[in-house]
């Protein structure tokens, strides 16, 4: 389905009946990732799932948004698509938004699974990457090479930057520097909702050790760690993950 939500194109998919549950996939997917939890939940639940500006068949935001303006366009679908106090489910990049939504005290209970939302200790190969970009940069603007600048940079940013970059086209290029440089954890106190944590063990994007943060910063919340599963914990144990978000949605 498609329905015009702050100025922009959204597709998006609703099942089932009942409470509302609100998915929001992680960064470089679409809702096409979150079928398999639709189509669970959806046994008892109305659930939606989004195609978040700038994936899947949504329109791109025209500027590059913060992560921020995805919490506002959020905020708005709810309103948009009638949703009723919803849980809301956030993966990676969905459990950004999913975390500035909580400190804003909306949402019945939150699900974060491998949930982004601390900026990382920044390794001294990744500031050498940095740094070897920006002198590039100046390099290339001297007389001579600046009809070479734009293939040039794009050849380092295809062979260094992390794919997820690399994938990125046009402002959503920008909008992926502004998402990851936004360390949300002084919102985490604020999520005053039940909120359930589900994480791989062997999550090489957004370590246990995140989750284990946002535990203690998270007044009601739990964690859940899942051996030998990495960034996609409901997809590489889809068993365990829906018996326990099953349990957390039908429990006090």
């Amino acid at each position: 389905m498609q329905k015009s939500i702050a100025g922009l194109h959204i597709n998006y998919e609703v099942a089932g009946v009942g409470d509302d549950l609100l998915l929001l996939h992680g960064w470089g997917v679409d809702s096409a990732v979150m079928q398999p939890m639709q189509a669970h939940f959806s046994e008892r639940m109305r659930v939606t799932a989004l195609d978040l500006p700038g994936f899947g068949q949504s329109e791109t935001p025209a500027q590059p948004w913060s992560i921020y303006d995805y919490a506002d366009f959020v905020e708005a679908a709810i309103r948009e698509l009638g949703l009723v106090c919803p849980v809301i489910l956030g993966h990676s990049f969905g459990g950004r938004i999913a975390i500035i939504l909580g400190s804003r005290h909306i949402g019945k209970k939150l699900i974060f699974t491998d949930a982004a939302g601390i900026k990382p200790h920044r390794s001294v190969g990744y500031y050498l990457r940095v740094y070897s970009y920006k002198a590039a940069k100046k390099v290339m603007c001297l007389p001579g090479l600046k009809a070479y600048r734009e293939k040039a940079l794009d050849f380092w940013r295809k062979n260094n930057p992390s794919s997820d970059y690399a994938a990125a086209q046009g402002v959503m290029r920008q909008i992926f520097v502004n998402v990851v440089n936004e360390d949300l954890r002084s919102l985490l106190p604020s999520v005053s909702a039940p909120t359930l944590l589900i994480w791989g063990a062997d999550d090489a994007a957004t370590p246990l050790s995140d989750g284990q943060l946002m535990e203690k910063l998270i007044p009601d919340a739990g964690l859940v760690v899942f051996d030998h599963c990495g960034h996609y914990s409901f997809l590489d144990d889809p068993p365990r993950f829906y018996a326990v978000a099953d349990y957390f949605l039908t429990h006090p």
